[in-house]
């Protein structure tokens, strides 16, 4: 349950409905299910057996685990960047979660509802994108109609953090446990009810036929093989299986390595997968577009979900709830499964840190909580600051995207190479209640490293101008894009520098008696 809750999160319900949408519907159905089965489940595959082979060693994050499957200090370099990556991740990630607290707060009061406000403008979609932009700062002072400061959006951003550290500081077992024994089940309730009450919304209007659910859902799952010609769909198919399935981030690892020796990887991780994909497939293709398509029209949802998905969850959405009987108690619903699926996966996201610094240089639950909320709150404070010069947007590519897919290629080098043909195969194995296919040590080994490696040099070629070379950005914002280049890179040498120095204190002989014992 807690390895589910680390993988379903906001990319179930708004990222994956936004490119969806974007790319056709069922047209990127196609190359996402072919990336979900040649990186997708074999990584899943891969990442819970290193977590639990490493976890017989004492390991319980990814510097250790790379140094005894290299052999080499150089390993704990390289596994380096799975305590950096996700911590780099949750500053942003909770800061957006943030926003689903505040946005069920203000589902129950009402606050940003048409008859709550006097409109300036009679489109009302107009009205929700300006409160959405007001609540961020992005609204430049003077032109700001529903909130005229930052303290809203800090507030909830502190709770969040404050409720993230809490929640680790109180372990895997009492802290982790807990909250996916408690809103896991809350999550997939809160979205059957939304999916349901999506598909009851009623028969269309006749003079808009194409406004009913049932032609979202038609939009969704309906088959386009021309899309497979696009590679820009092939990019954003597997961008999302990485982000949906926290593939790349340390955190499988870090839960696997409290496995015992023999306890099952291949049907657990199976299980995983699956059940993130069926909260992201099934349930969360179920209601955000279908809603939407019901209230504006398909035409009008790709438009929506081509701004991004923020407009799709945070500015359509809302709408598409007013229109309903008891919105404001669906919109709440829909907002709470937002937190819950955000909080499940961004305290999975600080557990790679939190291991190593008790594994490392031995420090309790508690202050490996408070340094993670350091972390949070040091580097979230510029993407609260900044959020309108693009700073999130060069944050996300360069962590959200190129860094999980590089350390996931690493991770397949390291465990499918380094490691040894015969010994990954043996360990993938061990104890499974599932028979893996003998085509998977093939798909690890060959198919997903290429794969991998051509993602790379496509987002690397795609995003040489926007993302690398700043084109488009204004000039204006070129501080700021490069500020957030420098704390990434910052961090990533930070928590380099302490593997390393603990690397130089710890030998590896010294850990294989540790495993003997």
């Amino acid at each position: 349950m807690a390895m589910a809750g680390n993988a379903i999160g906001l990319g179930n319900f708004l990222r994956f409905p936004r490119l969806a949408a974007e790319h056709g519907g069922g047209a990127f159905l196609i190359p996402y299910f072919i990336a979900l089965l040649l990186l997708g489940i074999p990584l899943m595959w891969v990442e819970w057996t290193m977590g639990r082979h490493g976890g017989q060693f004492g390991h319980h994050s990814t510097p250790g685990m790379f140094l005894r499957m290299t052999g080499s200090r150089w390993g704990k370099l390289i596994g380096s960047l799975g305590i950096s990556l996700p911590i780099l991740f949750v500053v942003f990630y909770t800061y957006i979660e943030s926003w689903t607290l505040a946005y069920a707060f203000y589902s129950i009061t009402g606050a940003y509802t048409t008859e709550a406000v006097n409109l300036a403008t009679s489109e009302p979609m107009m009205h929700t994108r300006q409160f959405l932009h007001d609540y961020q700062g992005v609204t430049p002072e003077g032109e700001r109609v529903y909130f005229q400061s930052l303290w809203p959006a800090i507030t909830f951003w502190l709770i969040a953090v404050g409720l993230n550290c809490w929640i680790i500081s109180r372990g895997v077992s009492a802290g982790i446990e807990k909250l996916a024994k408690i809103a896991m089940p809350l999550l997939f309730l809160f979205a059957i009810v939304l999916a349901i009450r999506v598909l009851c919304t009623g028969a269309p209007d006749a003079s808009l036929p194409d406004r009913s659910p049932w032609v979202g859902l038609n939009f969704v799952w309906e088959p386009n093989f021309m899309a497979l010609a696009h590679f820009d769909v092939w990019l954003a198919a597997a961008g999302q299986i990485f982000f949906t399935l926290s593939i790349g981030t340390g955190s499988i690892q870090c839960y696997a390595s409290y496995l015992k020796r023999d306890d099952d990887c291949a049907m657990t991780g199976f299980a995983t997968a699956a059940t993130n994909e069926f909260a992201e497939v099934v349930l969360g293709g179920t209601i955000a577009i279908p809603l939407a398509v019901s209230s504006f029209g398909l035409a009008a949802t790709q438009i929506i979900a081509s701004q991004g998905s923020f407009d799709l969850g945070f500015v359509a959405m809302p709408l598409a709830f007013e229109d309903l009987p008891l919105g404001w108690l669906f919109a709440t619903l829909w907002f709470s499964l937002l937190f819950f699926a955000g909080i499940t996966s961004s305290v999975g996201l600080c557990m790679p840190l939190a291991a190593f610094l008790h594994e490392a240089y031995g420090i309790g639950q508690k202050g490996s909580a408070a340094i993670c909320g350091a972390f949070m709150l040091v580097l979230g404070l510029p993407l609260v600051l900044f959020l309108g010069h693009g700073y999130l947007d060069q944050y996300d590519f360069w962590v959200g995207t190129f860094g999980l897919a590089l350390f996931a290629f690493l991770e397949l080098i390291c465990f499918g190479w380094i490691f040894g043909r015969h010994a990954m195969w043996t360990e993938l194995q061990r104890g499974a209640d599932l028979k893996i296919p003998r085509i998977f040590y093939y798909i690890i080994r060959y198919i997903a490293p290429a794969y991998l490696l051509v993602l790379l040099v496509g987002w690397t070629w795609e995003s040489v101008g926007k993302e690398i070379l700043l084109e488009g950005a204004p000039v204006k914002d070129h501080p700021y894009l490069w500020l957030s280049r420098g704390t990434i890179a910052g961090v990533v040498a930070l928590l380099g520098l302490l593997v390393f120095l603990w690397s130089s204190n710890h030998s590896i002989e010294s850990e294989e008696a540790r495993g003997d014992v």
